[in-house]
């Protein structure tokens, strides 16, 4: 199994943490995690709130391949939509030329409304900017040339300098939650990116749903879809209980925030209509069914607990990579620290071992 660690860069629910101690910690991580056997360091793009600020995790990535000269850096994701697709696709040029062919480039199109008005964008238009600038971005690094004449991106064949190094074959990745991204992923050819925040049982018929499209538009077997975990590992069974109630509690709290699950928004927001159920659901279940539900679908506790559940889930969803956060939600940077050496002495190697699932 491929296994990255996800860096949120998140000073929600820490008391006074300045954003210079959020970049330093989840760096700390980053060089943890690369010198401990994990597979690719991960981060999305965020902007101008407490629940995560990395506007460029591009450059991000620029420094961690200089620092972590072992390990693959990644994307999860590049949120399309605010953004130039020629400035994407050169950005991304460089970063794996530099990188020696490290990048993993995964894309999304963006989920908070908070975001969109402070770029001056309607979400109504994220659908068709992604749909259109995705396909431009990838023909781009393949190819070396980017052009496009859609109703957003007026774009004149242009070189792309320097010119793309290696393939990117297996390594394009789009976040998707809702049933038009899982079509639009599988049009890309893209791993599917998907985070643990509700049942697996929930998600399984969405991911069969990717796999399908994969084979009917490509006529291949689909790459593995990553799941992005959330993980509080320690040594003590009731004590990583508590601790993943109150932290994955708070990371749930940051995300009703953020992206305003409990508003009515989403009803009149063209392409969300996913969004708009899982909004209801939280309204139903509130803050403290909502977390309930969280716990059942992330990873927390012992090492043979969390090595238990990660098993069920492939049962459940089959294989898949794995994409580890440890700090979010006000966890204590020891906490933190502990949660990914255990995983790493004992998670890790386990996973590694494994071979494919049972159909």
């Amino acid at each position: 199994m491929d296994v990255g660690m996800m860096m949120i860069f998140t000073s929600y629910g820490w008391e006074n943490c300045p954003d210079g101690r959020v970049w330093d910690e989840e760096i700390r991580l980053a060089r943890l995690a690369a010198d401990s056997g994990f597979d690719c360091l991960w981060s999305a793009e965020h902007h101008f709130n407490d629940y995560s600020f990395v506007p460029d995790n591009i450059n991000l990535m620029a420094h961690l391949t200089a620092l972590c000269p072992d390990i693959d850096v990644g994307t999860a994701a590049v949120i399309l939509p605010w953004h130039d697709p020629l400035r994407v696709a050169e950005n991304a040029s460089v970063l794996d030329m530099l990188s020696k062919g490290r990048l993993r480039l995964g894309m999304g199109r963006g989920l908070a409304r908070r975001e969109f008005n402070a770029f001056r964008l309607s979400m109504d238009e994220s659908r068709g900017r992604f749909d259109e600038a995705a396909p431009m971005i990838i023909d781009a690094l393949k190819t070396g040339y980017i052009e496009g004449d859609g109703p957003y991106y007026k774009q004149p064949r242009t070189e792309i300098r320097p010119r793309p190094q290696h393939s990117f074959d297996g390594r394009i990745y789009a976040v998707a939650s809702s049933e038009d991204s899982v079509d639009s992923a599988a049009k890309l050819g893209a791993h599917i990116v998907m985070f643990a925040d509700r049942p697996w049982e929930v998600r399984a018929p969405v991911i069969d749903r990717g796999r399908d499209l994969h084979r009917q538009y490509h006529g291949t077997e689909p790459p593995h879809v990553m799941l992005t975990d959330f993980c509080v590992c320690g040594t003590n069974l009731a004590e990583t209980e508590e601790e993943a109630r109150v932290y994955q509690g708070k990371f749930v709290e940051s995300n009703f925030y953020h992206y305003e699950f409990l508003g009515e928004h989403f009803k009149s927001v063209k392409g969300y209509d996913s969004y708009q159920q899982k909004a209801e659901m939280a309204r139903e279940s509130g803050l403290e069914g909502a977390v309930d539900g969280f716990m059942r679908a992330a990873s927390w506790g012992t090492p043979d607990k969390i090595l238990r559940g990660l098993e069920d889930r492939r049962k459940i969803v089959g294989d898949f990579e794995l994409n580890v956060a440890f700090r979010f939600g006000g966890t204590p940077y020891a906490v933190a620290e502990r949660g990914l050496k255990l995983f790493a002495a004992e998670v890790l190697p386990v996973l590694k071992s494994w071979g494919p699932a049972d159909a």
